[in-house]
């Protein structure tokens, strides 16, 4: 029997389904496909969160996380035994992907040191500056070294009593398990890897440990580290405890195997099929960014890029904004609420293609509208804080269409200032992929980002379903054992059978974006007074 006319109730029954778990900025997310058709999703679950500033820190609570799983999976159990009339007790695989970067450090028994700082904090400043220039390669605000660092430099207590520090994802997979180990796309954004060795370059960790010796005694880089894999390869497999933790009705037996645990971005690269040479994928979000992988070494380090590496270690430049959809989305909650209270009743997703849709009869360049999404800090636009402005001179043209042109602008712009910087390297691209709720309105946000980056965007028929799906598919791709090769996976079971839709630049819109990219990047210095200004 084909996995097309296999019930999706047997599927789960018999233990053939592969689960992903996703925590993203906002949601929580579960996502089970079919381990023998990894393109069919059998069902979903969602948990909604927030991050917190605490004490000058963006942060979220272990607690809110080990909540935010267990719901998520509890709303996935319930969405599976009302839907199918089956509950999950086994699953042929598991994978956990989050948010990249971060820092939580742990000291040896395992208790969390400091409250987790995420990608959000932009206060590593000086200790990126300082590793930028000894390591020779960009090391941006987030990065987990950078907070390690910045610690060592602001002679914080916890510091000696360091034993281990993970991402998000890692942390959580090592609960679920027992293993401390992290994919090489997700170890990527914690320290350098050496592509020829699929492992944090040796070489680097060195100069670091030099580096802290006389601040830091004692101090290993590489015993702090979690252990690197690459995609296909095992990764422990569910304990007791890890069970426990999951499923509290306790149907979930021990014993499942897991995929190497990844950041978002890698979970990106796999949902868009953007795993091999001269492709690209824009994952919009909370935040925003861009992976290329590249054919060969860029010439030399820039500030706007990040070096890291797919889910099998090949070499990748990350355009990384910390500031995605969220204003754009505040925007739209506002223009909700009104058709409310004026006794409308359309739903938020119809608000949101509404809205959208307007757009397509705004100006090109938005009729002189700035729209700048800085809710946080943005390195690549030199924002040490957020300040979220609609900018516009007197002669502009104030209408919906050229306001919610100038918003939709306002979310790739920053990204696109990046994005020149690989142009300028001469790095070329056969095509971009995109994912995230944005692109959901079928061909709106695609095209403006086709314009924004002229280049020809792709948005396939999974694209919502994001990187829980995209870590669902790295887990049944390591239980897979006649599977060697990523990329050919990808193509061979999912992406020869998805619809992709491309949608090429518009003639008008990059004329139009370049226009309004000028205007953007000289209204920069209207953002750095508003940030003096309202402290």
């Amino acid at each position: 029997m084909s996995a097309a006319q296999t019930s999706v109730a047997e599927v789960i029954a018999s233990g053939r389904a592969v689960l992903g778990i996703e925590l993203g900025s906002t949601r929580i997310k579960a996502c089970l496909i079919d381990g023998d058709d990894p393109a069919r999703v059998l069902a979903t679950g969602s948990h909604a969160w927030e991050n917190r500033y605490h004490d000058g820190n963006w942060t979220y609570s272990l607690d809110d996380v080990w909540a935010g799983v267990r719901a998520a999976y509890t709303d996935l159990g319930a969405r599976v035994k009302s839907g199918h009339d089956t509950v999950i007790r086994d699953l042929a695989a598991i994978g956990v992907s989050a948010m990249m970067h971060g820092y939580l450090a742990f000291d040896a028994a395992g208790d969390l040191l400091v409250p987790f700082r995420t990608w959000r904090n932009t206060s590593t400043e000086r200790a990126a500056g300082v590793l930028s220039e000894l390591l020779g390669t960009n090391i941006p605000l987030r990065w987990s070294i950078a907070h390690l660092y910045q610690a060592v430099l602001d002679e914080e207590d916890h510091v000696g009593d360091v034993a281990s520090f993970n991402t998000l994802a890692g942390y959580v997979h090592e609960k679920l398990t027992g293993r401390r180990v992290l994919g090489v796309g997700d170890a990527s954004g914690m320290f350098p890897i050496d592509v020829a060795t699929r492992d944090y370059d040796a070489g680097m960790i060195a100069k670091f440990d030099r580096l802290v010796a006389e601040r830091a005694h004692g101090l290993e880089l590489r015993a702090l580290l979690p252990d690197v894999l690459v995609a296909g390869q095992a990764a422990g497999s569910l304990t007791d405890e890890g069970a426990a933790l999951l499923d509290p009705s306790g149907a979930l037996r021990p014993g499942i195997l897991f995929c190497p645990p990844e950041g978002d971005a890698g979970t990106g690269m796999v949902a868009t099929n953007s795993v091999a040479p001269r492709t690209g994928n824009v994952s919009a979000g909370t935040s925003i960014f861009a992976m290329v992988v590249l054919e060969k070494p860029l010439r030399r380090a820039h500030d706007e890029l990040d070096l890291v590496t797919t889910p099998s270690g090949d070499l990748v430049a990350m355009v990384h904004c910390n500031n995605g959809a969220s204003e754009l989305a505040a925007w739209v909650a506002l223009f909700e609420r009104f058709a409310e209270i004026a006794g409308g009743s359309l739903s938020s997703d119809e608000v949101f293609e509404a809205l959208f849709r307007e757009a397509f009869d705004g100006a090109p360049d938005a009729g002189g509208i700035l729209a700048y999404n800085h809710l946080a800090g943005e390195p690549i636009a030199g924002l040490p804080e957020g300040r979220p402005l609609v900018l516009r001179s007197p002669d502009s043209r104030l209408t919906l269409a050229n306001f919610m042109r100038a918003q939709l602008y306002g979310v790739f712009a920053t990204l696109a200032l990046g994005m020149r910087v690989l142009t300028e390297e001469g790095v070329e691209l056969d095509r971009m992929y995109a994912h995230g709720g944005v692109f959901r309105t079928a061909g709106v946000a695609q095209r403006f980002l086709a314009g924004a980056l002229n280049a020809p965007v792709a948005v396939a028929s999974t694209a919502s379903e994001g990187g829980a799906w995209g870590i669902a598919v790295l887990a049944a791709f390591a239980s897979d054992a006649t599977a060697t090769d990523l990329g050919a996976y990808l193509e061979s079971r999912i992406f020869d059978r998805t619809g992709v839709d491309v949608v090429a630049p518009d003639p008008e819109d990059v004329p139009g974006f370049a226009a309004y990219l000028s205007r953007y990047r000289a209204g920069l210095a209207v953002e750095h007074t508003a940030i003096a200004a309202t402290p």
